[in-house]
């Protein structure tokens, strides 16, 4: 008997006896299919974070911020030179009025709904241009805020997430009470995540003076970016990094993505190891308890290898 035939028969054999070895083969199954779940699992949460992270922005919005920063929170504008970035060529007018948003943004701890403990929260400072540049946010419970006031509105995320973020409650931060009077939508973007107020009333709250993070600018086409930036980098007047809106959240994101990676890999290495010593412990156990039909199998003629 060739030696693929008795591997293909002895194989067979294993095959038919599986119901009389059914713990040991359900040890070695559970242990290789957890491996593969968890690192599934854990690739599709880095996935859907990077996806939904890219699809946040948009590629006819453009970020403006102080050259040299990486994120909002590191970026700082002086109002003068938030004006003069709303000069800039290829940015959509209605009128006279430049569809960008000068915007601050700051960091407040508000307590889950699903834990009680605080977490951040991101609270931006907005002006009355910041709807007509996101296109696609829209109130959909209570009303817009009115500038000038302490009224807020917030993400449908975050109130879903968040005690307290409830159309006519109060957010209290340091010394300031925000008003919640609406709730908005934004396609499912990141925006969701944040309450807005007005960003002169921010800057007095957090005595910011006149200053500002960014500036949001909505261009006439994705075409005209790349002007748009020539311009203002080329502008001895302001010292600023642009960037496509859709750009800056997929780079906001690789980090993270690239941490959850990491550690699902590590995960499930860790887990793959112990699932082999279990299945090595298992084939052992299997060997010492199938003596007689190795040895039977042995003086019928099959060779080693084949068994």
């Amino acid at each position: 008997m060739g030696g693929l035939k008795q591997i293909l028969t002895v194989t067979l054999l294993n095959l038919r006896t599986v119901p009389q070895r059914f713990g040991s083969s359900v040890v070695a199954v559970v242990g290789i299919a957890g491996v593969v779940i968890v690192l599934v699992a854990v690739l599709s949460i880095a996935e859907g974070f990077r996806v939904t992270m890219r699809d946040a922005g948009s590629p006819s919005r453009a970020l403006i911020m102080r050259s040299g920063s990486d994120s909002e929170m590191t970026s700082g504008l002086a109002g003068p030179e938030a004006d003069i970035i709303k000069q800039a060529p290829g940015i959509v007018r209605e009128g006279q009025t430049p569809m960008a948003s000068a915007e601050l943004f700051v960091i407040i701890d508000l307590p889950k709904r699903s834990t009680g403990t605080s977490a951040n929260v991101p609270l931006r400072g907005i002006e009355p241009t910041a709807f007509p540049v996101r296109s696609e946010a829209s109130i959909v419970e209570g009303r817009m805020l009115t500038f000038g006031t302490n009224e807020v509105i917030v993400g449908q995320a975050a109130s879903r997430q968040f005690s307290g973020l409830a159309v006519g409650s109060d957010v209290h931060s340091g010394d300031v009470t925000w008003k919640v009077v609406g709730i908005f939508e934004a396609d499912g973007s990141v925006a969701e995540t944040e309450i807005w107020c007005d960003g002169r009333t921010l800057q007095g709250a957090y005595r910011r003076g006149n200053s500002y993070q960014s500036v949001l600018a909505r261009l006439e086409s994705p075409e005209a970016f790349d002007g748009f930036k020539d311009w203002l980098t080329a502008n001895p007047q302001v010292n600023v990094v642009v960037r496509r809106e859709s750009e800056y959240y997929a780079a906001q994101s690789q980090t993270l993505t690239t941490l959850i990676r990491t550690i699902g890999f590590a995960i499930a290495a860790l887990m793959a190891i112990g699932a082999v010593f279990g299945a090595i412990l298992t084939m052992y156990t299997a060997v010492a308890t199938r003596a007689r039909e190795i040895a039977t199998l042995r003086a019928l003629g099959f060779n080693s290898g084949a068994v």
